[in-house]
């Protein structure tokens, strides 16, 4: 137990003088905190207010500024680009690797690639100009390559990004998927028209470091 010394007595000090202490020390802290955060007047009133009578600290809510704080434009536009590739190559890979007729890319599952590519790259050296994305389609048991895209093909990748994508197969869509059929004479025969499930699967393997595979459900 820490004591304190005063004209050669000492004086063991009482719970409510460390208790002080305590409450002055996080205090400071949260002032600290408040004042980098805050930059109008009236953050000076509520710094009083973090630091509970049991010692407790109440922080400031950072939500509101993570976006603003990691926002990048260049980010966000090469992003868009990526993404466009991707829609790009699964709709040439149709006929040749997916043998359908027509395939339906629903625009919410591009937009849940897009923040799952942010995500994923926000930790890199490079951000998402070191990817180096696998486009894979699940048919049954097999996996269908739809192709490899490189978010800077001038750029030596950092880290490797295999997508896994889903045909849907629940709701209404099995019962209308012949409307979307073609008649075709071609050698193998297509297939109805397919639709990808907004559900996919995302694994990233870093390509400078042994770490081990991170596997994502979205």
């Amino acid at each position: 137990m820490h004591k304190e010394r005063s004209a050669g007595v000492w004086a063991e000090p009482s719970p409510a003088t460390e208790a002080s202490a305590k409450r002055l020390s996080w205090s400071s802290l949260v002032q600290k905190l408040s004042h980098s955060l805050d930059s109008d007047s009236e953050s000076t009133s509520s710094r009083d207010d973090d630091v509970s009578d049991s010692g407790s600290v109440s922080l400031p809510d950072l939500s509101a500024l993570d976006a603003d704080m990691f926002y990048d434009p260049m980010e966000e536009s090469l992003c868009k680009e990526v993404v466009q590739l991707i829609s790009h190559s699964l709709i040439e890979a149709k006929d040749c690797t997916l043998h359908c007729s027509k395939l339906l890319i629903p625009e919410k599952l591009l937009e849940h690639i897009g923040q799952e590519l942010v995500h994923l790259a926000a930790s890199e050296p490079c951000g998402l100009r070191g990817a180096l994305i696998d486009l894979c389609v699940e048919q049954g048991d097999t996996y269908q390559c739809a192709g490899q895209i490189a978010a800077d093909p001038y750029l030596v990748p950092t880290f490797q990004l295999t997508l896994v994508l889903r045909l849907e197969s629940g709701g209404i869509w099995p019962k209308i998927q012949g409307l979307f059929a073609t008649k075709s004479s071609s050698s193998p025969p297509v297939r109805h028209a397919l639709k990808l499930s907004t559900g996919f699967r995302v694994i990233k393997r870093k390509l400078y470091s042994s770490e081990e595979l991170l596997i994502e459900e979205c």
